[in-house]
């Protein structure tokens, strides 16, 4: 795509309500999870969102139409990073931003459509946070008290297999719990090993949105992040921890009920997150044959 051909051409009237509706999206979001507690203590379920994905809520708020679309008049992007004025006036993304990207980009296209194209699996239960501690005696990897005793915790993993498929979860696991995996991960197979009914695969399409802003345009990071929350809650009720006094309900995943109630609710999430998938495959795959 040449620097004056673009596929959308957005008055100043049209950007400047994006971008207000954005901001007021993006505000209300975070202001539903506060990354504090009222007691003024980082709050360990929805600080981690912006903890570990590392995309500071200044930054979220930033509106960005995405590649292929054109400003006109004076928006605030001309001060942006890798924004260009084209010829005919009109401000876009740098096309040799794409370039210096399109690694990246390909990449991200690759492990979506691999993990599109499996099957969901429903029976890890939210292990994954247990095997975080199993036979921890280290209080500093636990980001809140514990629902059950060490050794009850460690019986529920003891008492079922680990099937985790997420490296980034699996990379967490206590050195005991790791051997107990079905299969060992590893980054170099990430590709091979993800599949679409992971809560962490979820959470991490708000990973891949941001990464690739300016590229993808900011409703779709913020459809993501919004996803993010929801798993997050769903990570954090079935998790080990007790969080009751933050308003989170545990899933008793140490029980067939809560195992039932646990399946039920991350087949409903997996199903939410093939659609923005499907739609970060398709940015992806614009953004690699441009027309």
């Amino acid at each position: 795509m040449s620097i004056t051909d673009t596929a959308r051409v957005l008055t100043p009237q049209d950007w400047a309500q994006r971008a207000a509706t954005h901001r007021d999206r993006v505000d209300a979001l975070l202001a539903a999870h506060p990354q504090q507690t009222a007691a003024g203590e980082a709050h360990p379920v929805w600080q981690f969102l912006f903890r570990y994905y590392s995309h500071k809520p200044a930054h979220l708020r930033r509106w960005h139409p995405g590649f292929g679309v054109a400003l006109l008049g004076d928006p605030p992007h001309r001060k942006y990073p890798h924004y260009v004025v084209t010829d005919t006036g009109h401000t876009t993304v740098d096309p040799a931003h794409l370039a210096d990207r399109l690694t990246t980009v390909g990449f991200v296209h690759r492990l979506l459509a691999a993990t599109e194209s499996r099957a969901p699996r429903l029976n890890c239960f939210g292990l994954h946070e247990w095997a975080m501690v199993y036979r921890s005696q280290d209080d500093r990897r636990h980001l809140a008290p514990l629902r059950l005793s060490d050794s009850d915790t460690d019986a529920v993993v003891e008492a079922a297999d680990l099937r985790c498929t997420h490296f980034d979860a699996f990379r967490f696991f206590t050195d005991d719990a790791t051997g107990r995996n079905v299969e060992a991960l590893s980054r170099s197979t990430q590709v091979e090993t993800e599949q679409p009914g992971c809560v962490h695969a979820g959470m991490d399409l708000y990973k891949w949105a941001h990464k690739l802003v300016p590229l993808i345009d900011s409703e779709t990071v913020v459809d993501a992040l919004e996803l993010a929350f929801a798993l997050r809650e769903l990570d954090m009720r079935a998790s080990p921890y007790d969080l009751a006094a933050l308003g989170f309900a545990p899933i008793e995943i140490e029980s067939a009920r809560g195992r039932a109630e646990y399946v039920r609710l991350q087949a409903a999430s997996a199903r939410r997150a093939a659609v923005l998938r499907r739609r970060l495959i398709d940015r992806c795959a614009a953004l690699i044959s441009p027309t």
